[in-house]
């Protein structure tokens, strides 16, 4: 009887340590990063998440909508607030993919695919550079460390302001980096500012990408250089198939997008505001390294996380609707991977601009 009560006694011992270690460790982006248990629906309050979330897919059954300047902003906020703690918990804090890299860890390629951004820009330390749409600001801390020059940073999403102010702080880099709370359509920034701009996987949410380019061109200093890598259809896409229609429309629906672009409007966009196209290439061609093997490759480690969350939100840890949320995410990772793998999207078209010396 001794013997059968202290066997029970270490079973329960080891299920608790496991469920402290499976619910408040495990997923953990990043040492000392956001932690399953603080799973939220950024600024929206934690009993409204599920009516928020049937909200924001809502917004597909109106399509006139989404293609409308002035409802995108609210659109782009709402995906934010229900998706920020996810991805900052399943996959870090640079929102955006990355060419693997032979030998290299996926924050290692992360990081790397982010320091060439700033080297294109031709910086120097102590120069004031704008990243457009910085999330949490995973980019913008390693730029800023790189390059030592000082980032403004601009979000439409509160909530990632505040998480964004954290890890720099957290980090000491809170001398070289400013988060803005706006919308980049609509900066708050005055014209001839920053000594160079860029974008990572950001403005593909603007409803007209001449809108947020002219934005990025006024506020830049005559001479300065922009580099943004943008989501878009590459040559392969054929609007009359209808697998590749449905693939796109998956990535459009599961990442708050009014729509993708085609790669060759990129450049003629740049130039009608008034850029000069310095070099536009896909950084995801081959030789770069299958960019989408990260989703394949943690498809267990989304159902690990599906099925956590579904017990937290059960328990009334998580809010309600997180799981209707990262299922979402889940359906879309599958969406973005056909997209890699037929060669119909890239989210890693890249080009580099200068705005004119003034004459």
């Amino acid at each position: 009887m001794v013997l059968l009560s202290l066997a029970l006694f270490c079973t329960a011992g080891l299920l608790a340590a496991g469920l402290f270690w499976f619910v408040c460790i495990l997923g953990s982006a990043e040492q000392k990063g956001k932690r399953a248990v603080d799973l939220s629906g950024g600024s929206i309050s934690r009993e409204k998440v599920e009516d928020k979330y049937k909200q924001y897919w809502s917004f597909f059954r109106r399509p006139k909508e989404i293609e409308t300047s002035d409802k995108v902003p609210a659109f782009v906020d709402t995906f934010y607030n229900l998706v920020t703690d996810i991805y900052e918990w399943g996959w870090g804090q640079s929102f955006h993919f990355s060419p693997s890299v032979a030998g290299k860890s996926h924050r290692d390629a992360t990081r790397l695919h982010e320091e060439m951004a700033v080297d294109l820009l031709d910086v120097n330390p102590g120069d004031r550079i704008v990243d457009v749409g910085c999330g949490v600001g995973g980019p913008m801390r390693a730029i800023a460390a790189h390059s030592r020059a000082n980032v403004v940073g601009i979000t439409i999403n509160e909530y990632q302001v505040k998480r964004a102010r954290m890890h720099n702080k957290k980090l000491g880099l809170d001398s070289l980096c400013e988060v803005v709370c706006g919308n980049f359509l609509e900066m708050p920034f005055p014209e001839n500012s920053f000594d160079g701009a860029y974008s990572i996987e950001a403005t593909c949410h603007a409803p007209k990408l001449e809108e947020v380019y002219a934005e990025i061109y006024r506020v830049l200093k005559p001479g300065s250089m922009y580099v943004s890598y943008e989501w878009v259809t590459t040559e392969k896409y054929r609007g009359e198939d209808p697998e590749h229609v449905e693939i796109i429309q998956g990535i459009e629906r599961g990442d708050a997008l009014p729509g993708l672009r085609s790669y060759d409007e990129i450049a003629e966009i740049a130039k009608k505001v008034g850029f000069e196209v310095v070099k536009e290439k896909d950084l995801a061609k081959p030789p770069a390294k299958p960019w989408w093997e990260r989703l394949k490759m943690g498809r267990i480690a989304y159902w690990r996380n599906h099925i956590l969350i579904m017990v937290l939100s059960w328990v009334g840890i998580a809010p309600k609707g997180v799981v209707d949320v990262h299922e979402m995410l889940f359906k879309t990772a599958d969406f973005l991977t056909r997209g890699g793998e037929t060669g119909i999207f890239t989210p890693m078209h890249m080009i580099l601009c200068r705005k004119p010396e003034a004459s």
